[in-house]
């Protein structure tokens, strides 16, 4: 019997050194893999051989508890402590009934993986020698109807579901590590990986990072891919991945009705490997979040009711931490009136709790290890707990109520609402510009301002979430038309500033809250000359995505004011984003935004090769995307 089917019992003939490794196991004791059983029982000396019933329920008891957890060993005749004792006391004609106990004493429907059995003779006494394997294929029960597990020392109760979560969770874990003999190179997208190739390391090779990132392993002259690479590289992601989408749904209303009452204005899937989901997706969701309100200067304005950066993690935070083993969904993305509901595969993992979460300690765990790395990597993702962090500080920037969280047996989900929430001293300053009829983004700026506080720029990109260079234009522009937002410090004399202080110019304060009377107001069809200028100089605080340059090689120990001084002999920087470790240290690259895309060039040729701190700088155009 080659091949055993599960519940058949592999004779000793079929066992190679048995005894060896009985004696291996009785002297290492027993443990979470392995057990003794005595078939005697009694006081010392007066011990008497027990029912044979009752130990061939102890061998179906104890073979059910190890497949149920990771395997193990099982050894009768063996006491507690490791002296043998032997079987020879049970008569001859009930020593097939002990061999038939790993399929009489299991339950039929759950039958076991296929058990090693062998009667050995130690130090001139027999015993029964079984083993059995972790089982994948069924949660176990006895004969009765028992599901039990082993843990460390002991055999206990457990219900079915934890054993099935538990199993769901390591497979889902192990996903993304699995190697995947029919894939090779050719499937993957070249041009995307030379991309991120050169980001990590100029010249780096496509074969060097696939090894960097853990996503191949090279034997011979063959590559050996995990699944990682095809979930984050794959030309035909649906090859390897039939869900590997986001299906967005927008909802006319705050339920999803059914028959004649469904609802749904629009359903779109969006498809691609998870770099190309995180760009589409955004790209298809962004419209979805904006709704058109009667505004300003009685024209209708298109208004986006969220903080997009918390929506933009939403959603990366999604693709990042799914779980991809459950093959047959993927992330939905329901947009109602009132709210966002980001819903995920895969429960929330059993090493976080919710309550954590909801303390923002940033949980350091991720499902997918080595796609979550390749992301921090690449910049679309912060460190491991911060995503979720980073959207409670915008929804309660934004006076929002906080996210709520949400997870079941086999989903995770986060609901994002537009109720906007201020305290009382926030809600008399606002009641001053009431007959403004300010948008919910446009109050957020003129809460910034309370008490003549003077607004950075940086403190309007931070505090809204924005991430789309054109919606701050358009935001702090209409502000200023309606001579709510001043500029108290000329662009020129802040740019003199953030050099001095080392900063960027986007945090300098330069703004300042007023309130106008509204008999001043101007249409928003005749600007006044002043305004003109104004939009002018607040257009220079959001430069375009192509001024943004990447630079690497830098000392661990590196901080943000050093690399502005460096930059600044070239031109102003006017925002600098620089990963940092959970100890606070540069992560060794940084993100820089300069003025205009036109000198862009020119300073990344200047920087290339330049020594900061005894390492040669490496600089190159950013890839084009957004970082909050």
């Amino acid at each position: 019997m080659d091949n055993p089917l599960p519940g058949e019992i592999m004779k000793e003939s079929q066992i190679f050194n048995l005894e060896e490794r009985a004696r291996t196991a009785i002297s290492l004791g027993e443990s979470h893999f392995r057990e003794f059983k005595s078939v005697l029982h009694g006081p010392p000396n007066k011990k008497v051989t027990r029912e044979v019933k009752s130990v061939c329920k102890d061998i179906g008891e104890a073979l059910v508890a190890f497949a149920n957890a990771d395997g193990g060993e099982l050894l009768i005749g063996v006491e507690d402590a490791g002296n043998i004792t032997g079987i020879d006391s049970i008569p001859p004609q009930h020593i097939e009934l002990l061999n038939k106990a790993p399929i009489s004493q299991v339950h039929q429907k759950t039958p076991l993986p296929p058990v090693k059995m062998a009667s050995l003779i130690l130090d001139g006494k027999r015993i029964l020698y079984f083993s059995v394997q972790k089982s994948t294929s069924h949660v176990h029960l006895t004969s009765d109807g028992r599901c039990v597990q082993r843990r460390d020392l002991e055999t206990i109760p457990i219900p079915p579901e934890e054993i099935i979560f538990d199993r769901k969770e390591r497979e889902s874990r192990e996903y993304d590590r699995e190697f995947l003999d029919n894939a090779t190179g050719s499937d993957l997208n070249a041009d995307l990986l030379r991309t991120v190739a050169d980001q990590l390391s100029p010249g780096m090779s496509i074969e060097k990072c696939l090894q960097y990132l853990d996503l191949a392993e090279y034997v011979g002259p063959g590559v050996r891919l995990r699944r990682g690479a095809l979930l984050l590289f794959a030309k035909e992601p649906s090859r390897w991945h039939p869900r590997l989408q986001i299906r967005i749904i927008k909802v006319a209303g705050i339920e999803l009705g059914s028959g004649a009452q469904y609802n749904v204005k629009s359903d779109q899937t969006v498809t691609g490997n998870i770099l190309e989901l995180i760009e589409r997706g955004w790209d298809s969701l962004r419209p979805q979040l904006v709704q058109t309100r009667l505004g300003t200067g009685a024209r209708f304005e298109s208004i986006v009711m969220y903080p997009e950066l918390a929506c933009r993690e939403a959603l990366v935070n999604a693709i990042a931490h799914r779980d991809y083993s459950e093959e047959g969904r993927g992330i939905e993305i329901f947009v109602f009136d009132d709210r966002m509901e980001v819903r995920n595969p895969g429960s929330l993992l059993s090493s976080v709790s919710m309550s954590d979460l909801l303390k923002l300690k940033g949980v350091h765990q991720s499902r997918n290890a080595i796609t979550s790395r390749v992301l921090r990597e690449l910049g679309y993702m912060r460190e491991l707990g911060e995503g979720l962090r980073r959207m409670f500080e915008l929804m309660r920037a934004n006076e929002l109520t906080p996210p709520e969280l949400s997870s079941t047996a086999n989903s995770f989900s986060v609901t994002l609402r537009h109720n906007t929430i201020y305290n009382q001293p926030q809600l008399l300053w606002l009641q001053q510009f009431d007959h403004f009829s300010l948008s919910r983004e446009q109050k957020a700026i003129v809460v910034l301002g309370m008490g003549g506080a003077i607004i950075a720029p940086q403190d309007i990109w931070d505090n809204l979430g924005i991430v789309d260079t054109e919606h701050y234009r358009q935001l702090v522009r209409s502000l200023q038309e309606l001579g709510i937002l001043t500029s108290e410090i000329p662009k020129k004399v802040a740019q003199s500033r953030a050099r001095n202080k080392r900063v960027s110019v986007r945090k300098i304060p330069r703004f300042r809250i007023s309130v106008p009377k509204p008999e001043v107001r101007l249409p928003a069809s005749m600007p006044s000359q002043s305004s003109v200028e104004k939009d002018n100089d607040v257009a220079d605080d959001s430069p375009d995505p192509a001024a943004r340059l990447w630079i690497s090689n830098l000392d661990f120990q590196v901080d943000e004011r050093e690399i502005v001084e460096l930059v600044s002999e070239y031109a102003s920087v006017e925002n600098i984003y620089m990963p940092k470790t959970a100890f606070g240290k540069s992560k060794g690259y940084a993100f820089i935004e300069l003025s205009n895309p036109t000198i862009a060039a020119e300073v990344m040729q200047k920087l290339d090769g330049k020594v900061l701190n005894g390492r040669r700088i490496v600089a190159r155009k950013a890839l084009p995307r957004r970082v909050g």
